[in-house]
């Protein structure tokens, strides 16, 4: 298992590029169990959860190749209807075969899904979507047994309590484009990643109209074909990489980044007193000396602040002098990383789904320990402006979703390397 170890103090400078989106991506994989023919995906992130989701492709009978951002894939003839624990366990995005499953051979058997510990995320909405288009489903010894002689459109409602769900709302997209009829799914989640998805699967032939807004359209045809189709860009890594440069004050142009995908989070950083210049091709952060102030988040879904950009503000709420103050409604228990910033110095104090931040001059390094995904990233902002040498541990969870973050900072001048624990 590796760690970072990572020396405080450096402004970053310089040119980063942004990788592809993970959250498009793993969808986008599910979606080629929809046809026969060959997919190739361009701009595809090299990261533990797409190797994760190719594994479990193969198993269902995909062959495919990974090289240089590129994924060719196709099924071999052999498919299954089967996803083992032992693949949906370790990623929640996996669950996504479900809908394309169903669609195709009207009948599937999967995990309950795994993934980071940030709380309890049902698939309820899943279920209720599938089930309105002809399925039955029984949920036993921890697998969705789910069967239908045939899938019919239906008007459906895919509201939660905290929202709409992105992968909810993929999921029964997918296994629509092959149903009788046209479904119309309300409250439908907006991410840009949903967007993704859907032009994938219009481009394979799916005919789907309202992508991007809360009802979306979608009539059923009798197959998909084969497609070529770029990944969007990151939007989570892209605002990662902004923040690491706001917080050390540095200069860094985050190329590939798209300003219109990351609204919320470039708005509360000119808030804080941030200097950024949107160009055509990326996002220039501009070194400032200024001094940064307080300011309040509140997640929600998109357009609204994105969850996964909250612990990386966090870090930032902590070396601003003044009371910050985060509010959760995506996921409320989403705060393992309070802990591990409050060993750094910071003065963090939870009350429900709300985290007030009193911000310090500096955060100390301390050992550290990574509990999930973003929070990593949280942890290693807070090791780029920490005095002294930050251990952060456990970083498979970076690894899930960032390629090779370590070596873009260090690209940048921060002084950071990885090694074994």
């Amino acid at each position: 298992m590796d760690k970072l170890i990572i020396e405080g103090g450096v402004s970053l400078k310089g040119t980063v590029q942004v990788a592809g989106s993970k959250n498009s991506l793993l969808p986008i994989l599910a979606a080629t169990l929809l046809t026969k023919d060959r997919c190739v995906i361009k701009n595809a992130p090299d990261l533990r959860d797409t190797v994760s989701m190719l594994k479990l492709l193969r198993y269902l009978g995909s062959n495919y190749e990974f090289k240089d951002h590129t994924i060719v894939i196709k099924p071999n003839g052999t498919e299954k209807v089967e996803a083992p624990y032992k693949f949906v366990s370790t990623m929640r995005a996996s669950f996504c075969v479900l809908g394309p499953l169903l669609s195709r051979y009207r009948k599937a058997k999967v995990s309950l899904p795994g993934g980071c510990v940030i709380g309890v995320r049902p698939v309820d909405l899943h279920l209720k979507g599938l089930a309105k288009l002809g399925t039955k489903i029984q949920v036993k010894e921890g697998y969705v047994h789910a069967e239908t002689r045939h899938l019919k459109g239906d008007h459906i409602y895919l509201g939660g309590p905290f929202g709409s769900s992105v992968l909810a709302t993929g999921n029964v997209m997918m296994a629509a484009t092959l149903a009788r009829g046209t479904t119309i799914i309300e409250s439908a989640a907006c991410e840009p990643e949903v967007v993704d998805l859907a032009r994938f699967l219009i481009k394979m032939g799916a005919k789907i109209k309202g992508e991007g807004s809360p009802c979306i359209e979608i009539k059923g045809v009798k197959e998909l074909h084969g497609v070529e189709y770029e990944v969007i860009p990151d939007r989570i890594e892209a605002a990662t990489l902004v923040m690491a440069a706001a917080i050390t004050r540095g200069e860094v142009f985050v190329k590939g980044a798209r300003a219109d995908h990351m609204m919320a989070v470039l708005e509360k950083l000119k808030d804080v007193g941030i200097s950024l210049k949107i160009l055509k091709d990326g996002i220039l952060v501009k070194k400032t000396m200024r001094k940064f102030k307080p300011f309040d988040i509140v997640t929600l879904p998109y357009p609204g602040f994105p969850t996964d950009a909250q612990a990386q503000f966090m870090t930032l709420m902590s070396i601003t002098e003044g009371i910050s103050v985060i509010t959760e409604k995506i996921y409320p228990d989403r705060f393992m990383h309070v802990a591990e910033l409050n060993r750094m110095g910071a003065q963090v104090k939870r009350e429900g789904p709300y985290a007030i931040v009193h911000g310090i001059k500096q955060l100390s390094a301390a050992p550290v320990m990574a509990s999930d995904l973003r929070a990593s990233a949280g942890l290693v902002l807070a090791g780029l402006v920490a005095r002294g040498k930050t251990e952060v541990s456990r970083i498979y969870h970076l690894d899930r979703g960032y390629e090779r973050l370590d070596f873009k900072l260090k690209q940048l001048g921060a002084k950071i390397e990885r090694a074994k624990e």
